[in-house]
């Protein structure tokens, strides 16, 4: 995701989509996580459908509760409606007093869970992107880690880990040998690719570099056959108003949500 405000809530202020207030969204037959649905897609739970999915030989689990390995990528899959046992086993699978993310989980926290952060997000889907080669991109594997976090370290667009290059296809732009911007893959449910951890060196901004790479990373997903996404904050005007210029179309809002694990494991009679 472009998920630069997931935790800090960050963003230049104004309404959570262009054009429209929060009361219209919830109008204009966008879902959203209060809104019930005729049948769940596989968009609704995106980490549980890749854990599931392609993204199966990463799954870490307890039961029904699957994570990524803690440095590939905090996503985690929950099932849609979780029990007393799925919450135990999450508590025990990330430890006590664990901080741990819920994205689009809207329900009570149990007993001993502390809510850590909330912020409202946004789903966008693929609705005409036109997405095309970027030549002057390079793929980017393990040994460009170092510098991608550096980059990452400096731009903050959400969460990037050692081994979060693994989860897909990361392309990047050199200048004079140095990594100035990169977008690549995370989430992965069946038929669809996430595009996130887009960013560009503050030096270089202006130049349409995240544009271009967006559409390069977009048009790899394409060429498998599948559909680009992404998440990004509710309040992040100026990404939501470049993601809809590009041909992404609004598909739900969510929540970007964190809470704590209790510090004494609960005991399960």
């Amino acid at each position: 995701m472009s998920d630069s405000t997931m935790r800090t809530g960050r963003s230049d202020g104004g309404a959570p989509y262009p054009g429209r207030t929060e009361a219209s969204m919830s109008h204009a037959g966008i879902p959203d996580i209060g809104t019930p649905h005729a049948a769940p897609h596989v968009l609704d739970n995106p980490a549980h459908a890749s854990l599931t999915g392609p993204h199966a030989r990463f799954a870490e689990r307890r039961g029904r509760v699957l994570r990524y390995p803690v440095d590939v990528s905090p996503w985690l899959g929950m099932p849609d409606v979780p029990t007393a046992e799925d919450w135990a086993d999450l508590a025990a699978l990330a430890g006590p007093g664990a901080e741990v993310p819920l994205s689009g989980y809207v329900g009570e926290l149990p007993d001993g869970w502390e809510t850590m952060f909330s912020v409202d997000g946004v789903q966008f889907v693929d609705d005409g992107l036109a997405a095309a080669p970027e030549p002057e991109a390079i793929r980017l594997g393990l040994a460009d880690v170092p510098e991608m976090l550096d980059l990452i370290a400096r731009t903050q667009p959400g969460p990037f880990l050692p081994r979060t290059v693994e989860m897909g296809t990361y392309l990047g732009i050199r200048r004079d040998g140095a990594l100035i911007a990169m977008a690549g893959e995370r989430l992965h449910p069946p038929g669809w690719t996430e595009i996130s951890a887009v960013c560009t060196d503050p030096a270089f901004r202006g130049e349409g570099l995240a544009t271009r790479l967006i559409l390069a990373v977009a048009h790899g997903i394409r060429e498998r056959g599948e559909t680009p996404f992404l998440h990004t904050s509710a309040r992040n005007t100026n990404a939501i108003g470049l993601y809809e210029s590009l041909g992404f179309r609004l598909r739900r809002t969510t929540r970007f949500l964190a809470a704590r694990t209790p510090e004494r494991q609960p005991v399960m009679s």
